[in-house]
């Protein structure tokens, strides 16, 4: 477990791949949902989420959070503690790049940007403060 990327992790997290995010629901039960991300040059993760679902709650209560992202025998696991942007221009910027990661039709892209854009929703940055990888 280190605190830091390896290149390897780096290599893997820009490959394309989803991600399984924990946070914590108040009873402390974890609440798993599969998301799009994508990694900064400066190793923050990048996601979207609607503002009002239970994800979004939990890490306004909380902001601890854990991802894990797999690929056969292979993953890395990252956790530590999110910050929740409502900027709505940072927000829109974060949706066009993880469309344009995401969705491989061009054309399709501004649809898609709209529909997403108007969910009202929120930005996840996250530096990861603890990295575990595994590869056999």
């Amino acid at each position: 477990m280190t605190s830091g990327l390896s290149d390897w992790a780096k290599e893997f997290l820009r490959a394309f791949h989803f991600a399984v995010l924990s946070t914590l629901n108040p009873d402390g039960s974890c609440q798993l949902t599969t998301m799009w991300y994508l990694l900064e040059n400066d190793a923050t993760i990048v996601m979207s989420t609607p503002g009002h679902l239970r994800k979004a709650k939990n890490l306004r209560r909380d902001p601890r959070i854990a991802i894990c992202v797999p690929d056969g025998n292979r993953y890395v696991s990252l956790s530590g503690r999110v910050s929740i942007i409502e900027d709505q221009s940072i927000v829109r910027r974060d949706i066009e790049r993880l469309v344009e990661r995401y969705v491989p039709d061009e054309a399709a892209r501004p649809q898609t940007i709209e529909a997403i854009v108007q969910q009202g929703r929120i930005s996840l940055h996250f530096t990861p403060e603890k990295v575990i990888e595994f590869s056999l």
